[in-house]
This record gives structure tokens, C-alpha cells and sequence, in this order.
């Protein structure tokens, strides 16, 4: 479908123009899985010379024999009797006599099975493929094998790509294409669910509330995100038991490893390897505060959208889901999603808004937490985003509120009083203030004789439709 391509015109130009050289390209592209990794590739090889193989977990000999196999289809020709991978590519070489692209999607699955397999195609490479008009493309969804196996300086690979693409989401500036029917406030609780994974996002219907959509697609043992996470688990890990007790434990609030180590179970030794994989997956991430450096205050917490929402209301009531009993999800969902969303949002400002507001120019922003001289369990503070420009010493001092009439007065005091414990250039800094929310019950443009910037829906809408990233 046409909207999968949405926010793909720069990958699709960029093969494009590559394929227009006459000479051997060799092309890696990887992603996560559902990102449209092989909608991507079959849009560009359509009306193009091309022999495309899935490869599946069966091993280097019977991928070989299918990936013959397509090469005699393509030529029109039997069969040739040989299980070498080279020889078939020579094969294939001789007889072709114009541009072809050799795509061979999956990659990883080959390589994971058969270790030998990366020394393989290096030989292809070097010796049949440098001087020729073939387009390879080697596909694949394990980024750690991709990455290691393939784009690594120690993979037998390194150095033949002449390019290599990361696909990641789809921007949320595009939803409104997915989704013409839906208001932004609509369309910001489908991105706090889906975040922008094509593939998830053809599961859901502007035609249908949220809730509704959650309970076909997510909830129902028909629906195609069911059991999404499971099988993403077992795809890409050896122990996926041991990550979803890990998973849960962030999930219900504990971001500290020793939080972490205590709910899950695991010792805080061999907490780290897990949370490494999982973080290198792009399933978690670790945080320190922006202004630091290095710092011992890491907090964890689940990046991925889909996990993050089916770890708070979809795991915990697994066994209800599996009879169809909805009741308690359903509840915990109307109690804890607007409080979700609130994270999300914060994270949607960061990455789409921020930059495009016209504040300042900003070199990095992030969220910011610490500690004050004061009375226990109250000298604490933390600050939804900090942005920072070191050259000219600008920083931004924001807050994110999923909420609607927004007191700004309250907010604005409450976020200069803890600015106050954010130490950087704190005798020449510039200081900005800002609010996002929903709506206000009143907007303000100073408190206190200092500028403040309040943002509704509507004025995200204005800046998520500019021009530019």
C-alpha cells in the first residue's frame, strides 16, 4: 500500500540515483523489524531487473539451492548442478548481460545459522562482483548480527558496501497521511502505542475510537499485535523469559539497576549484559541527566512504544486476555493512559517540536534530574526537557503536560524555582521558559519579568507542519 512509502522519498531517491552507476553496488540495509525494510526494497526493484530470495532458518545449503533456483527463473534456463554459492553467482553473471539486482533479504537469518556464511559472500565480492553491473542488497532485521556480522571492522565484509541504510520509524509529522480522520490529540495516543512502525500502524483505524483499536488489535487473541512481543522476544533472544521479567520490573516504575536487580530477581552482576542487549535492540534506554557528563544517577526505562504500552496493560493481565476476560486491563487503561501518554509526549516535543520552535538553536536537549541541600524525600527535582546550546550559552527549562486548562502561572513559578538547581554557566547562561500541553486556561508570554513560551495542540500542530526536521 502507498502508505507505507510515506517518509521513505530520501532512501528510495538515494537507491535510485546509485542504481543509475554502472559499476558493482553493494548495499546493506537493516532495521528493526516492522520498520518496511522489504516494502522498501520490493518499491525500488519493481520494474527493474531483479531476483529477490526471503531466506529462511534453513540453512547455507538450501538457501543456496533456492537462491538457484530464482537464478534460473530469471535466465529462463535449468538448473545448474552446483551448491556453491560462488559458481551460482558466476553462473549468473555470464548469462545475465545487463543490470541486475541480487537482493537477498533476511541476511541474518543465514549468517546466525552458519557463521561462515559473511566469508562467503566476500569471495563473491572480491573475486566476481567488484568489476560487474549487479546491485547487491543484503537485508536484515537482527541489527546486532547486521552490525557485527556485516558493517563490523572484524566481519569479512568490512570495507565492500558502498553504502548502507538504518531504516528507522516513520516521523510523526506524517501521521495525519496514515491517518486523515484523526485530531492531533488522537493521533499523538496512536504514536504513543504504535510510535511509527509501519507494519503497526496498518493494524489501527482512524474510523475507531482508541480503546476499540486496542481491544482488536492488542488485547484480542485475533488481533495482529497480540502476541507481537512474545515473538519479537523469541526472534531476537536466547533467554526471552529473563528479559521480559527485566522488562517488567522497568515497567512498573523501576528505573535504578539495584531497583531493577531487586523486582527482577536477577543479581546486579549480571544484570548489565541484559540491559546492554536490550538497549543495543532499542527495546530500553539509559538516561543521565543532560547536563552531566558522566554520572553514577542512570535511570532506565522502555523506549520502545508498543513494549512500553503492552508491559503496563497488556502483560499483567495476559492470563485474562487469553479467556477474553478485558475488565481489569480495561481498567488499568483508564486509570494509567493519560499518565502514559505524558512520557511520550514529553518524547514526541523532544524529537519533532523543540528544534522547530523557534526558542533558540539547540545542540541537544534532554530531560534533568537531581538533588538540593534540603530535608530528605524533599530536595529532589526534575525537569521534563533541558535544551542547551554551548556556544552561545543558551539553555531551555520546559515542561511537557498531557492535560488540559493548564494553570501556565503555576507551571512557569515552579519551573524557575528548579531551574535554579541546574548548574551550567549559571553566570552568563541565557535562560528560556516553555510549557506544552493540551491547553491552557490561560496563556502567558512573561512571569516574573522573564519571556515564556506556552504551546498548545494547536501551535504543535503549526510547528510540526514547518518545513524542515
Amino acid at each position: 500500500m502507498i502508505r507505507e512509502f510515506i517518509n521513505r522519498k530520501g532512501e528510495l531517491e538515494f537507491l535510485e540515483e546509485r542504481h543509475k552507476n554502472k559499476k558493482f553496488e553493494f548495499f546493506v540495509i537493516y532495521g528493526r523489524r516492522r520498520v518496511g525494510k522489504t516494502e522498501l526494497i520490493k518499491h525500488f526493484i519493481r520494474n527493474k531487473l531483479h531476483i529477490y530470495l526471503l531466506c529462511d532458518k534453513s540453512g547455507t545449503k538450501k538457501n543456496v539451492y533456492r537462491f538457484k533456483k530464482k537464478v534460473s527463473e530469471f535466465l529462463g534456463e535449468p538448473i545448474i548442478a552446483t551448491n556453491d554459492l560462488e559458481e551460482v553467482f558466476s553462473y549468473l553473471i555470464k548469462r545475465a548481460g545487463k543490470k541486475v539486482i541480487v537482493v537477498f533479504d533476511e541476511f541474518s537469518y543465514l549468517a546466525e545459522k552458519d557463521p561462515a556464511v559473511p566469508s562467503l559472500f566476500q569471495v563473491v565480492c572480491d573475486e566476481l562482483l567488484k568489476n560487474k553491473d549487479i546491485f547487491l542488497i543484503l537485508c536484515g532485521s537482527s541489527i546486532s548480527m547486521m552490525e557485527k556480522g556485516v558493517l563490523s571492522s572484524k566481519s569479512p565484509l568490512y570495507g565492500r558496501k558502498t553504502a548502507h541504510i538504518k531504516l528507522t520509524p516513520i516521523h510523526f509529522k506524517h501521521f495525519n497521511k496514515f491517518f486523515p480522520l484523526n485530531s492531533l490529540e488522537k493521533n499523538i495516543e496512536f504514536y504513543s502505542i504504535l510510535d511509527g512502525i509501519p507494519s503497526y500502524l496498518e493494524t489501527f483505524s482512524d474510523k475507531k475510537a482508541t480503546l476499540e483499536n486496542i481491544k482488536e488489535q492488542i488485547w484480542s487473541k485475533e488481533g495482529r499485535l497480540y502476541e507481537e512481543i512474545d515473538f519479537l522476544l523469541r526472534e531476537e533472544l536466547r533467554e526471552p523469559d529473563v528479559y521480559k521479567t527485566i522488562l517488567d520490573a522497568i515497567a512498573s516504575g523501576k528505573t535504578k539497576v539495584v531497583e531493577i536487580a531487586n523486582k527482577s530477581g536477577i543479581k546486579v552482576q549480571d544484570l548489565d549484559k541484559y540491559l546492554k542487549v536490550l538497549i543495543k535492540l532499542g527495546i530500553i534506554k539509559k538516561e543521565i541527566p543532560l547536563t552531566e557528563v558522566k554520572s553514577k544517577k542512570s535511570l532506565y526505562s522502555i523506549k520502545d512504544n508498543l513494549f512500553n504500552f503492552c508491559f503496563l496493560f497488556s502483560e499483567p493481565y495476559k492470563s485474562d486476555l487469553e479467556i477474553r476476560e478485558l475488565k481489569n486491563a480495561e481498567e488499568k487503561f483508564k486509570k494509567g493512559f493519560d499518565s502514559f501518554i505524558g512520557r511520550k509526549f514529553e518524547g514526541l516535543i523532544k524529537r519533532e517540536v523543540l528544534k522547530k520552535a523557534g526558542i533558540m538553536q539547540i545542540q541537544k536537549a534532554g530531560r534533568q534530574w537531581g538533588k538540593f541541600k534540603g530535608e530528605k524525600g524533599k530536595n529532589t527535582y526534575e525537569i521534563d526537557l533541558v535544551a542547551l546550546n554551548d556556544n552561545t550559552k543558551d539553555i531551555l527549562f520546559c515542561e511537557c503536560k498531557w492535560q488540559e486548562k493548564i494553570d501556565a502561572e503555576k507551571i512557569i513559578k515552579e519551573l524557575m524555582e528548579k531551574s535554579g538547581h541546574v548548574s551550567w554557566h549559571n553566570e552568563e547562561r541565557k535562560e528560556h521558559f516553555a510549557v506544552f500541553a493540551k491547553s491552557f486556561k490561560k496563556k502567558i508570554k512573561k512571569f516574573e519579568n522573564k519571556k515564556v513560551h506556552c504551546f498548545d495542540l494547536k501551535d504543535i500542530g503549526k510547528i510540526l507542519r514547518k518545513k524542515g526536521q
